[in-house]
């Protein structure tokens, strides 16, 4: 099979989920996203469990590529505004460039609540976060631990299904209607000790 229209398929079946949800991932409409004939989704994808397959195997390559990006522009070490920095373009992302995908995300994990083969396919991407977070703290020179770090991680990605709604009296009440702000906060919560220089 042509791996180049295998990718297609799978990016457009990552739009597909992500504008019209579970219900609306289907083969037809994955073909008619790809511009190709139809029936080629499901000659590439028989089944819908392989078309969610596809989706969550699309969604944990693109996850490793940001990570690598971001593992390449991390904070400078002993810089705790390099940090801020980052979580805040990270929580930006997420109403930008990063929306369909974040969105497939998220209904990929509403299935996985069923499907528990699919829960095993998405786990590389929050077990990823732990670690490049907590090594990101640890960088900018914050006091981290393992449980500090899961905290900020953790808050991180609850904040992801606010930032997609977009609703602004929540987005208010939880002060990620300013992002910057919402990072400093976060982190002078987790970390009160101040380290030098910052």
């Amino acid at each position: 099979m042509n791996p180049d229209r295998r990718d297609r398929l799978r990016d457009a079946a990552v739009e597909v989920l992500a504008e019209a949800g579970g219900r609306g991932l289907t083969h037809r409409a994955v073909d008619a996203a790809a511009e190709v004939p139809a029936g080629t989704a499901k000659n590439y994808f028989p089944t819908r469990d392989a078309l969610l397959r596809a989706v969550a195997e699309r969604c944990v390559e693109h996850y490793r590529a940001t990570s690598e990006q971001l593992a390449a522009s991390g904070p400078p070490p002993g810089e705790r505004a390099g940090l801020e920095a980052l979580l805040v373009s990270l929580l930006e992302n997420v109403a930008g460039p990063g929306r369909s995908r974040l969105l497939a995300y998220l209904e990929l994990q509403a299935e996985a609540a069923r499907r528990p083969w699919l829960s095993e396919a998405l786990d590389p991407i929050a077990v990823s976060d732990f670690g490049i977070f907590e090594l990101a703290q640890g960088a900018s020179g914050l006091p981290v631990t393992p449980e500090r770090s899961a905290v900020v991680t953790l808050v991180l990605h609850a904040a992801i299904p606010h930032l997609l709604a977009r609703g602004p009296r929540t987005l208010a009440a939880s002060g990620l209607d300013d992002p910057a702000r919402f990072v400093h906060t976060l982190l002078d919560v987790v970390y009160p000790e101040r380290p030098t220089g910052s």
